[in-house]
């Protein structure tokens, strides 16, 4: 088992920035990939991003590229989401996301929720004016 724990969200001025943590405890092991997934409101929740444990490959959602970052502490076991040109559309719940993940695997799969094995609770964004 792994447990997720996020943290970080809050209120943020649109245009701003913002840091989302996701701790990982437990069975973990470098055999994983991590994901974030937001969900707004009467929306299906959307892939945001994310990164393999081992190598660090990188995948991002259409919505976010080239504002927010994903990037990982090994050592603290630690995944960040460095949010930043923040815009209204970005407010949701941002869920952490673990996947036993195999190298030879198509990065794309890591977009499909389904691919993950272990969730966090969420943590809230809202970007105001």
């Amino acid at each position: 088992q792994v447990q997720l724990v996020e943290s970080g969200g809050g209120l943020v001025q649109a245009g701003g920035s913002l840091r989302l943590s996701c701790a990982a405890s437990g069975r973990t092991s470098s055999n994983y990939a991590m994901g974030w997934f937001r969900q707004a409101p009467g929306k299906e929740r959307e892939f945001v991003a994310a990164i393999t444990w081992n190598a660090g490959v990188t995948v991002y959602g259409d919505s976010v590229k080239g504002r927010f970052t994903i990037s990982r502490d090994n050592a603290k076991n630690t995944v960040y989401l460095q949010m930043a040109q923040t815009k209204f559309g970005d407010t949701a719940v941002y869920y952490c996301a673990a996947d036993r993940w195999s190298p030879l695997s198509n990065i794309g799969l890591l977009k499909r929720a389904n691919e993950y094995d272990y969730w966090g609770q969420g943590t809230q964004v809202t970007v105001s004016s």
